[in-house]
């Protein structure tokens, strides 16, 4: 069973910076293909960035496209979420998932899911 550790989360002022990191337990063994999720309240889980095992560059929402970027960190199993000039909609529960499939938007494609760590942005 693969474990997934999101860290980074807190409280920020509208027009700021948080990055988030996630990690997987699994390091040593399997690539995956690894992803960022929110959920905001009242609302749906929702894809935000992802970024697949074989490498290459991440896909992200377009409408984040520009203010978040997702990376890999440099240990294996590893991803960062740089989100800058935070908006209040933005606050949610921030999710990273895995999957040693390919990537994709579809949250049901992700067999592990991290904890989730909060995100606030205040106006």
């Amino acid at each position: 069973q693969v474990q997934l550790v999101e860290t980074g989360g807190g409280l920020v002022q509208a027009g700021g910076s948080l990055r988030l990191s996630c990690a997987a337990s699994d390091h040593k063994y399997s690539t995956y293909s690894m992803a960022w999720f929110r959920q905001a309240p009242g609302k749906e889980r929702e894809f935000v960035a992802a970024i697949s095992w074989r490498g290459g560059n991440p896909s992200v929402l377009d409408s984040l496209r520009g203010r978040f970027t997702m990376s890999r960190g440099k240990t294996k199993n590893t991803v960062t979420l740089q989100m800058n000039s935070l908006k209040p909609e933005d606050t949610a529960i921030y999710y990273c998932a895995a999957t040693l499939a390919e990537s994709t938007w579809y949250r049901q494609s992700y067999d592990y899911w991290g904890q989730g760590t909060q995100v606030t942005v205040s106006s």
